[in-house]
């Protein structure tokens, strides 16, 4: 069926596991005509390699799309529903639109159009690839905004996951509004916070 489909959009997300910040989808068509030379999963490519193949997505896929949930709705839904939900956000704002998905990972979002998941799909299709490259690259800007925004975390050194300095940062300053509250270790930190100044005593 999906030889006879025009547009395949490739589909992944960014940002599951950190404490902190929304977790973004990015939906991407490649142009058949125009291929992006060296996309590939994007944990595998450096700072500078992604921000340089996310400027190639953007000029040369016949369509490419950005969904973010945000931290309360991840606290309000969970991370999965809050990532189904930023893909078809993605999905949802192609032009043109997507006649079929492929959505990396082995969980589908509700889509209005036939999708496929595939387990490991960011380093097997293309078009998920450069989606994986373009949620990346937009949720670091995020976190970078938000470093600038909540100074003293790190944000914009290790993009919310549990570092060794982040959680230590959680601990000594107990959460701020970008965290997300449903994640255990925030969950403690604002739990510590709560004691006052008695928690130095433990």
């Amino acid at each position: 069926m999906i030889e006879t489909v025009r547009y395949v959009a490739g589909v992944d997300e960014a940002g599951r596991g950190p404490l902190a910040g929304p977790v973004v989808a990015a939906a991407v068509i490649l142009h058949p005509d125009r291929p992006i030379e060296g996309a590939r999963d994007s944990k595998r490519l450096s700072a500078r390699q992604r921000e340089r193949l996310a400027e190639a997505v953007r000029e040369r896929a016949l369509a490419w799309s950005v969904g973010v949930a945000s931290v309360e709705e991840i606290d309000a839904h969970n991370i999965l529903q809050a990532t189904l939900l930023a893909m078809r956000r993605a999905v949802e704002a192609l032009s043109p639109a997507a006649e079929f998905a492929l959505i990396d990972g082995n969980t589908l979002p509700r889509l209005a159009i036939g999708a496929r998941a595939i387990v490991g799909g960011d380093a097997s299709e293309p078009a998920i690839s450069c989606a994986s490259i373009l949620a990346k690259t937009h949720r670091d800007g995020l976190l970078r905004a938000l470093d600038a925004q909540y100074p003293g975390y790190g944000f914009a050194d290790h993009f919310g996951y549990p570092t060794p300095r982040h959680l230590a940062e959680l601990r000594e300053r107990g959460p701020c509004r970008a965290h997300r509250r449903s994640f255990a270790p925030v969950r403690e930190a604002a739990a510590l916070a709560a004691r006052g100044p008695d928690r130095f005593l433990l």
